[in-house]
């Protein structure tokens, strides 16, 4: 649920406690997003109803085609690698069409991944995959914002994978979906989170007509998406139970040759883990 090819971390450049400071056009920027005021409360009801509807869509026009497979996922989680002895289980929250699912397997892990999308036409197309395999996973339709996710996979996993995913929900839905996500939790267990963060490239460009609330957007086929702060996502997390294992900004430069595209990404990376 992110930018076309622009969420892996290949070439990152920072990675610290910071904001970035902007450039006067962009500051001038995101005046003029507010310059139509927020998108009327009739049009984010109907959002909100067609969230995975939209996304749906959105599957639907691109299929597998959309974004790159993300090999980075160890390197940048290591608690992904385990011992190579001990099954562990994983679920990935948000899984699109196996992007982070199957370079995954490919590692020979010894996980077993509860995959779950509110898109059906994600989940056909994960299952559709000639690598898919019900002994190593499970792939199932979920509204995280409305269903338990325990039902399935019980209260024994390891770790929650949330690869730019909240930013994908309605901010007054985060709290209900962490607290989701802690009931699901062994003791010791943790999320792993990856996604937008303030003053991120793609926040900077949305144009007036666009602005959902502070910080929350709309794109163009319905999708939403939201840049969060470390403070914000900390306290979020905190107020579930879990403990801050890491929080952090990680910047790069995306550049864009022929498109003479030169934009920094910002994103947030944490690591939150259930009290044992």
């Amino acid at each position: 649920m992110s930018e076309p090819g622009l969420d892996s971390p290949e070439k990152e450049s920072e990675v610290g406690h910071y904001l970035r400071t902007l450039l006067e056009s962009e500051v001038e920027g995101l005046l003029r997003q507010d310059s139509r005021g927020l998108v009327g409360e009739f049009r984010q009801q109907k959002l909100e109803r067609e969230a995975a509807k939209n996304w749906d869509k959105f599957y639907k026009r691109n299929e597998t085609r959309f974004f790159k497979d993300r090999h980075w996922t160890t390197r940048e989680f290591q608690e992904l690698i385990g011992d190579g002895e001990t099954t562990r289980t994983l679920i990935e929250v948000g899984c699109g069409v196996g992007n982070f699912l199957y370079p995954l397997l490919e590692e020979n892990l010894n996980l077993f991944v509860y995959a779950c999308d509110f898109s059906p036409r994600a989940i056909r197309l994960v299952k559709s995959h000639p690598k898919y395999d019900e002994s190593k996973v499970k792939a199932f339709e979920c509204d995280i914002t409305k269903e338990e996710l325990r039902s399935i996979t019980g209260n024994e996993v390891d770790i929650i994978s949330l690869i730019f995913v909240l930013s994908a929900l309605h901010p007054e839905k985060f709290k209900e979906v962490v607290s989701n996500l802690y009931r699901c939790l062994k003791p010791g267990g943790m999320v792993l989170v990856r996604d937008y963060g303030l003053y991120d490239m793609a926040m900077l460009r949305f144009g007036p007509g666009n602005k959902l609330g502070e910080r929350f957007y709309v794109r163009q086929d319905g999708t939403r998406s939201y840049y969060f702060t470390e403070e914000e996502l900390r306290q979020l997390f905190e107020g579930s139970g879990f403990v801050v294992s890491s929080n952090h900004y990680v910047s790069r430069q995306t550049v864009n040759k022929k498109e003479g595209i030169n934009a920094r990404r910002i994103f947030i990376q944490a690591k939150f883990m259930k009290p044992s």
